[in-house]
């Protein structure tokens, strides 16, 4: 299935939210990491997200030139063509941008979107995220609703975050932020509405109820998921039965099986997965290594093993193992079986 349009995404995003389960969205940063996530959601047969990260798409143009719009869109060219080879649907998605990167990344991006749509060419991104934790709530929104009416006139879907994530990922660290900043509250959630809701309702918002990026274990993350319940409520409330935001859950590697299971209830559509999937990239190479030690390494005059040391022996290892992660992402969610068939 070619990687999905503006209205087809939308009704995935909209059938994930009355049905209640969330599409896993993967960071990817090569093609063996976008392959790997084709192969699981193939695998589970299950729509999903694939997502670059600025230090993702700088990877991806090249240790000596790393250019992360030239990345980002190598990434989406490849996934492009070779989403054609798999039975199930996907958006290409970029991930946090700050708002002091959005002049050299997010912006060039969508006027390279812009120029292909006047050229008839079809969008290489679904949607972008524009991360305002970096400034104000105020100046956050002023952003955001600039970025998402530029997005509707491009048929793009703009994501936002309300408050801040903890931990550290792709060079950004939030360790020491201030607690109260990890919890957004339903008057911050309101005014997000209330900015955004007049230009389109076609947007997700990333509040913050305790996530951390990163590593850590199962129980020592706060997480509240019950604040999207009283930010959805206090939208209700003002607004109606059935106003409410289409949520994403950042740092969704590590969090218990029960805490994603609740945030499906609250109208979360999509979980980023990247720390759970790098690390199951790289086991099986690991493995291989400690395995393969005298064959990988000409050691003591010898010659080595060239199967062995061919970095496609290794590689298509960590492939398999970053799919079958994605795989469980999608039991997670819920989304396993749930192809949409355009």
């Amino acid at each position: 299935m070619p990687v999905v349009d503006y209205n087809q995404y939308c009704e995935m995003l909209n059938r994930a939210y009355e049905k209640k389960y969330a599409y896993p969205a993967f960071n990817v940063s090569n093609m063996e990491t976008a392959s790997a996530v084709l192969s699981g959601l193939q695998k589970a047969n299950s729509d999903g997200i694939i997502q670059v990260s600025i230090g993702g798409a700088a990877h991806a143009s090249g240790a000596d030139v790393k250019d992360s719009v030239l990345g980002a869109v190598a990434l989406a060219d490849y996934i492009h063509l070779v989403a054609n080879k798999y039975d199930i649907n996907v958006a290409i998605h970029t991930d946090h941008c700050r708002s002091c990167d959005l002049k050299k990344f997010l912006l060039p991006l969508i006027d390279i979107t812009e120029q292909r749509r006047k050229e008839g060419l079809k969008n290489l991104f679904n949607s972008h995220m524009f991360d305002g934790s970096d400034v104000v709530l105020e100046k956050n929104l002023e952003i955001a609703k600039d970025l998402l009416k530029r997005c509707c006139e491009n048929e793009i879907i703009l994501e936002i975050e309300i408050g801040v994530v903890g931990g550290e990922e792709d060079g950004v660290n939030n360790e020491g932020v201030e607690n109260k900043k990890l919890y957004s509250t339903p008057e911050d959630m309101l005014k997000a509405y209330e900015a955004l809701n007049n230009i389109s309702k076609n947007y997700m918002v990333a509040a913050t109820f305790g996530n951390v990026h990163g590593v850590y274990k199962p129980g020592n993350v706060k997480l509240k998921p019950k604040v999207l319940l009283e930010g959805k409520n206090a939208i209700e409330k003002k607004y109606g039965v059935g106003e409410s935001f289409k949520f994403v859950f950042h740092g969704g590697s590590g969090s218990s099986e029960e805490e994603i299971k609740e945030t499906l209830q609250y109208g979360v559509v999509k979980m980023n997965v990247d720390t759970d999937t790098q690390y199951a990239f790289t086991r099986p190479i690991v493995d291989h290594m400690f395995k393969n030690y005298d064959g990988v390494l000409k050691v003591e005059q010898e010659v080595g093993v060239k199967s062995l040391y061919d970095p496609r022996s290794y590689l298509k290892k960590g492939t398999l193992g970053m799919a079958q992660r994605v795989v469980r992402a999608c039991e997670d969610l819920n989304s396993v079986n749930s192809h949409i068939k355009f």
